[in-house]
């Protein structure tokens, strides 16, 4: 597993299985949208870290139905520029931060 926003790469099931399990913060996680096929999966989620919600798309690969390799892109939220405004609507059960 990759998180390339950091260089870190775990190896091996016990690793990420650890890597996961310690983590200090409360998590909640909501998958927001799950799509792909065959060897090739894509999930958008926002993961919530002590009350703080992360934007994290996951990229896994699969061979003979197991994952292979899976990379991780986190995001923080930002606020919408105001020049924008005029050509954005909120998204579903979203309200548009502002800058």
């Amino acid at each position: 597993m990759d998180y390339p926003q950091s260089g870190e790469r775990f190896r091996g099931r016990a690793a990420i299985s650890a890597q996961r399990g310690r983590h200090p913060a409360d998590r909640h996680f909501s998958a927001q949208r799950i799509t792909g096929r065959a060897d090739l999966w894509v999930s958008e989620c926002i993961i919530t870290y002590d009350g703080v919600p992360s934007y994290s798309v996951s990229i896994m690969e699969f061979a003979d139905q197991h994952v292979v390799h899976e990379t991780q892109y986190f995001a923080n939220s930002f606020g919408a520029p105001t020049w924008r405004a005029a050509l954005a609507e909120p998204m579903p059960d979203r309200t548009i931060a502002e800058a």
